[in-house]
Parts: C-alpha cells; structure tokens; sequence
C-alpha cells in the first residue's frame, strides 16, 4: 500500500513505512510547480556522435536512432547537412535520414548550415561549415530531398565567441539564417533554434541574461517554433540559470522554450530543476552523455538521457519514455565506440538490469 500526496495535479507516491525524512521531501517536492509532462529531445545521434573521434558507420547509426525511436522518445535529432570537411562524422546525412525506420508521432530533426567559413579553422568539436548563403540554401535543400521535415539552426548569444569563431557579429550570424527560415516556413518545415554561451562564453565570461532573450527573441521572431537555450561550456549554475530564463522568458513565451546543458560541472541536473520550476518543459539530452565537453579534455559533455529520465520519473513527470531501452541503446553505441557510459543512472543501473527491470 502506498499513501498519496497530491499537489499542483500530480500524484507523488511515498512508500508506507516510509521514514520522516522521506516523507518530508516529498512533501517538499509535491509543493514546488513542475510541468505535468516533460518532452526529451534527444540530440546523441547527431550533437553527440559528430564529437566523437571514432568514425561509427551508416548503418549503426540508423540502428541507434531505431533503437531510441522504439524507446517512446518523440524528437530525435538524426544528423546535420553540413560539409564533410568539417565533420566527416555528417557525410552519410542523407543515407542516414532516408534509411531510418520513421515511426509516426517521431519527428527527426536535422542540422542544417548557416555559417560562412571559407576562412576559419576546424577542430576536433567546433562546427565551421563552409557555406555562404547560396551553399546555405544548398544545405537545406539537400535535407529536404533526403526527408527532412524539421531542421535546426545555430546561433550565439555572446558577441565574442561570434566574432572570435565566426568573423562576424551575432546581428550578422542571425542574417544568415533567414534564407533557410523563409524557404522552411514556405514549404511548411519546422525550425528549432539554437542559441549557444547562453550563460558564458569561453571567450568574455558571464553572458548578460539580455543578450540571451535578444537572440532568443530574434529567432522567435524568424519563425522558429522553439528556441533551446545552451550552457556551451557547462559552467552554469542554478543561480545564473535562473536569471537568464527570467529575463528570456519577458520576450520569448515559456513553451516555446527549451534548455541544453552540459554536465561539466556536474551542475546540469539542478539546473534543469530550475528550469522545470520555472515552467520549460522541454529539456535536451543525449543518450549516454555522448559528446565531451570542447574545453575540459575528458569532462563530461552534454547531459545524459538516462540521467534526465530518472530525476523526471522520479519526480513523477510523465515523459513518455521507457528508461531501460534508453540505456540498451546506450550499452549498444558506447559498446561500439569501446568505452562506458557516460551516464551515471545507466552505469549504477547496470548489475540490476541483469536481474530484473527497474521500477523507473
């Protein structure tokens, strides 16, 4: 038998016997305001895979996407139509898109080129595409033959990072992707933007919470469905977490918001919780913590899925997902890229997967 908190429309189950602690902490946890339903946007496939150094084949990567697909997740980003020069990872984008196996009520967003970069220079993490805007358009159109029905841009919110990586300022980046916006919105393509340093950049410091909400808005503006705001470099905190989806939140309304951080620190989780509290129920992962973090060699990098799934389950918020497929589609790309997971719930989980299912 169980008793039955019920707070803000959701049921927050404590075990009988349970001791006063317990008890007290879900009551803390019933009282704060969490969306009833939380949407995952798992972003391995594409944002994880193209950090990493090992080059994975056409073929395991429809397999993970399948797997992830067969998981309940509802958006998976799937691959990036960007030049193979700078990521080589990308060059099998159309073969990718075309040979998943689409389940309805899945959408598989692509990435889709709108930076100049005939002068910059590539690393091992950084996305310099070499497109000018005609090669931009090219970009789109080439996912758009391969089946694409949503496509993602990028964009700075630190005027540093832009002019240091991109020569250019962020009013100009911003410029650039006009042409896929309008083409998209004309053939009835959703956008997702990405707003990058949206708590600081690796260049200036701290990000001022207004330069966030300006590019957030401008985006908005263009006709993106949904904005996803980025710790780049993983330095956030709760506090500084808090004050930028505040100020974002005056120009951008709050579901059209979405939250991408990385674990570098360790600080993803509770500033997912600040972002939760604050009413975005729309949250990025990536299975298995792909992709490390571009300014701590061997840090973590963007936070995992399983982990995200067990503090939502946890809190009783409905996602829709199965968490042990997540983690069989972890143990299946981590095992061919020959290291373990980065998911701290996948690896603590793992002895018990063996013998029998989790409750979460």
């Amino acid at each position: 038998m169980k008793a039955v908190l019920a707070r803000h429309g959701r049921r927050l189950s404590v075990p009988v016997g349970a001791n006063f602690s317990t008890k007290r902490m879900a009551t803390a946890a019933s009282s704060m305001t969490y969306p009833r339903s939380v949407k995952i946007v798992e972003v391995g496939p594409r944002d994880g895979l193209q950090n990493e150094k090992m080059m994975v084949s056409t073929e395991n990567k429809v397999k993970l996407i399948d797997l992830l697909s067969d998981s309940g997740l509802s958006a998976i980003e799937a691959t990036s139509f960007v030049s193979p020069k700078w990521v080589p990872q990308m060059a099998d984008n159309s073969d990718v898109l075309k040979n998943i196996n689409r389940k309805v009520g899945v959408s598989y967003p692509v990435l889709t080129p709108n930076i100049k970069a005939s002068s910059y220079r590539a690393t091992s993490w950084r996305l310099w595409w070499n497109a000018d805007f005609g090669e931009c358009v090219q970009g789109f159109d080439s996912a758009v033959a391969a089946g694409a029905q949503e496509v993602a841009i990028f964009g700075s919110a630190s005027e540093a990072f832009s002019q240091k990586n991109i020569n250019c300022s962020i009013e100009e980046s911003l410029e650039r992707f006009r042409p896929v916006c309008e083409k998209a919105n004309d053939l009835g393509i959703r956008v997702r933007g990405y707003v990058s340093c949206v708590l600081s950049c690796p260049y200036q410091g701290p990000v001022e919470p207004s330069a966030v909400a300006a590019v957030a808005l401008k985006m908005h503006e263009m006709g993106c469905y949904e904005v996803s705001l980025g710790d780049t470099i993983g330095v956030g905190n709760p506090a500084s977490t808090l004050a930028m989806l505040q100020a974002t939140k005056q120009v951008v309304p709050v579901d059209r918001l979405a939250v991408h951080f990385h674990d570098t620190y360790g600080q993803a989780l509770p500033n997912i919780l600040i972002a939760l509290q604050e009413g975005v129920a729309v949250v990025d992962s990536s299975v298995a913590g792909l992709g490390g973090c571009p300014y701590a060699s061997g840090a973590s990098g963007n936070v995992a899925t399983e982990d995200v799934l067990y503090m939502l389950h946890g809190l009783g918020i409905h996602t829709g997902v199965d968490l042990q497929k997540v983690m069989a589609a972890g143990e299946f790309i981590t095992s061919l890229l020959g290291r373990s997971s980065g998911s701290k719930v996948a690896l603590a989980m793992a002895p018990k997967c063996k013998t029998g299912p989790s409750h979460l």
